[in-house]
């Protein structure tokens, strides 16, 4: 199975394009800016019926406030992805869980204190995954705004994918931490498409392929 991976385009999807082809999309989240309109989500919606992969897997972030705050009705706008919310899906044999969850940054959506209350979330993923989807990342990991920088990420969150091991973390929110890194049991790949400034990652914008 092909993944074609991305998160955090924040309304900016139409700079993207088509994507490559795969045999399943995976948006880690933010793919709204303000996260208050209704119009944002219809245009993301169209934007991934336009793309040539048929599979799509949606997770929400902090951005995506509507998301948390009208439920029903942002999900009924998303009508081109499976949203997935502290939930998981079997595509091809394949596991996929997302959660749109991060600590508390400021007034967005999805957040909890640092500390245990995370683990209400990460006490969810199941065992024996293959694609964890997270709208944050694990703490030390790709997690960082700028190289030596503070790191932002969830300890918990790190804790529970050291037990948990899926085969593959995908993560984005922290846009200076775009990339990817293996530790033997977990390839974790932050593919935040635009960079601090809001801008797409050079070369471009740059989109993660993996294949299972």
């Amino acid at each position: 199975m092909r993944l074609v991976i991305i998160s955090d385009t924040h309304g900016r999807h139409d700079l993207i394009g088509n994507l490559p082809d795969g045999d399943v999309l995976v948006h880690a989240g933010d793919f709204m800016n303000s996260g208050l309109y209704a119009e944002e989500i219809i245009s993301f919606n169209r934007w991934l019926g336009e793309q040539p992969i048929t599979q799509r897997v949606v997770c929400g972030g902090n951005h995506d406030r509507l998301f948390q705050h009208a439920p029903q009705q942002a999900r009924a706008l998303l009508t081109n992805a499976l949203y997935l919310e502290n939930s998981g899906v079997s595509i091809d044999g394949v596991s996929f869980w997302a959660s749109p969850y991060t600590p508390i940054f400021l007034n967005w959506a999805f957040m909890y204190p640092r500390g245990p209350a995370a683990n209400q979330y990460w006490d969810q993923i199941p065992a024996d995954l293959d694609v964890l989807i997270t709208h944050g990342p694990p703490y030390g990991i790709l997690d960082q705004t700028a190289p030596g920088g503070e790191h932002l990420g969830c300890v918990e969150l790190l804790k529970a994918v050291q037990a948990k091991k899926p085969k593959i973390h995908i993560f984005g929110h922290i846009h200076g931490g775009a990339g990817t890194f293996e530790n033997g049991d977990t390839r974790f790949i932050n593919a935040a498409y635009l960079n601090e400034r809001y801008r797409p990652v050079e070369p471009a914008g740059i989109i993660r392929i993996i294949d299972l």
